[in-house]
């Protein structure tokens, strides 16, 4: 099994998402998955400027923008798994946006109606059956994912692909952290890399383990005080 992992943070292996998916990449190579990551921000991945949809008109599966998505493509082509690792911003970082808009390509336009809306899938010579989240967010709340999540479920249905889960941890910056305890942190890091096992190993991400990954390490009062001071 192949996995392509797109981190779409700013702050690429400095960052808190890299904190979180280091240990859930190496639940799925554990599971016998071959990873290749990539960051959003490193390649030159320029934005989708193409109105006339020449990837679907002009030369269908084919991008006119020469850049580093390029390089990706084959590797998409060929990947079972696609996981999309981003901050929470309002809502994905800017680098991010790109590179799920130059997916296009990747898209056959023979559209179809489902449940009141208009979707495409993914062409023939694509293999990805499955697209997960990873994301972390600086808030407190569960609640302040929803859009993110939102975004990569309805990718997910626009490719004819299945959602394959959300790791979510929020208040991540916590992670790193001395106001929280070892054990705590070992535990979430745990989940993590056990999620990602289970994705590998089972095709799905059992409920409790996101939950562990989930679970509050400080209270919503504490978290206030910190940030207002």
């Amino acid at each position: 099994m192949k996995a392509i992992v797109i981190n779409g943070s700013p702050r690429m292996e400095k960052g808190n998402t890299a904190f979180i998916l280091a240990p859930f990449i190496e639940g799925m190579q554990e599971a016998g998955c071959e990873v290749n990551l990539f960051y959003a921000s490193a390649p030159n991945i320029k934005p989708c400027n193409c109105s006339i949809m020449y990837c679907w008109t002009k030369n269908p599966g084919e991008c006119c923008i020469k850049d580093d998505m390029q390089m990706l493509y084959p590797l998409l082509r060929e990947a079972d798994i696609l996981i999309l690792a981003t901050p929470v911003y309002i809502p994905l970082p800017g680098d991010m946006q790109n590179f799920i808009n130059r997916l296009c390509p990747l898209l056959d336009p023979v559209l179809k109606f489902e449940d009141g809306r208009t979707r495409a899938r993914f062409r023939e010579n694509v293999n990805i059956k499955k697209i997960a989240l990873v994301s972390a967010s600086g808030w407190w709340e569960l609640g302040n994912f929803d859009v993110v999540v939102h975004i990569v479920k309805e990718l997910a249905k626009n490719a004819n692909a299945e959602f394959a889960g959300a790791v979510l941890r929020p208040h991540a910056y916590f992670m790193k952290s001395k106001a929280i305890s070892d054990a705590d942190k070992k535990e979430v890091l745990d989940a993590l890399k056990k999620a990602g096992s289970e994705l590998v190993s089972e095709g799905k991400m059992h409920k409790k383990t996101l939950e562990s990954i989930s679970r509050p390490l400080i209270s919503e009062k504490e978290i206030l005080q910190i940030y207002n001071s």
